[in-house]
């Protein structure tokens, strides 16, 4: 089974004076019902580089939770920690998913500028995904409404905010719903990770 590195959140515990790292553990659940083995890696640098390296991983998984610093966020280290993990992806040309942050992360890197945005925290949200009528969740407050090369737009919301985004030639792609909360498992959402990390 290949292994997947996968991001976490940081929570902050003031009265343990604790920055904790954790994630959901329907991730555990939604990564192994892809046929993928899950790796959570520490929003230290070195030690997440040095366990993707040691593990082979086949790829990243960047979740969501906690705003990018540029944008009012309180966790540099897993800024740092998510940015090395793209580069050591892109060294290798492993393939990176990134999720509603992650995605955000992705935008970023490339320029492409995020602002707040309204009405996108729901259970359910209609979008369009490759141009066809999709249902998926949306948990986020910050968005784009434009995207810039390398990255193209292959899901969009209907007031214009952008909900996936691929690379042009790099095995990169961004989506801003949430795999992990949909109950049951979509299996559009598991035909598409099993796709981008080669599961057969």
């Amino acid at each position: 089974m290949k292994t997947v590195a996968v991001t976490q959140r940081v929570t902050v515990i003031s009265s343990h004076g604790e920055r904790r790292d954790c994630l959901d553990q329907a991730w555990f659940r939604f990564i192994a019902a892809c046929g993928l083995l899950p790796l959570n890696v520490p929003n230290i640098p070195d030690v997440a580089l040095a366990l993707c390296e040691s593990q082979a991983v086949c790829g990243v998984v960047l979740t969501g939770g906690n705003d990018l610093v540029a944008l009012g966020g309180d966790a540099p280290e897993r800024d740092a920690t998510e940015a090395a993990l793209l580069d050591f992806a892109a060294a290798r040309r492993l393939p990176v998913i990134g999720v509603c942050r992650g995605m955000q992360l992705i935008q970023h890197r490339h320029a492409v500028p995020l602002r707040r945005v309204e009405g996108h925290v729901a259970r359910s949200q209609c979008i369009r995904i490759d141009g066809k009528p999709a249902e998926v969740n949306s948990f986020h407050h910050f968005g784009a409404v434009e995207t810039r090369d390398p990255l193209q737009v292959w899901a969009i919301s209907d007031d214009g905010v952008v909900k996936a985004v691929r690379h042009v030639s790099k095995p990169i792609t961004g989506i801003m719903w949430h795999p992990e909360r949909t109950v049951p498992f979509s299996s559009n959402d598991i035909a598409l990770f099993r796709a981008i990390f080669e599961v057969s």
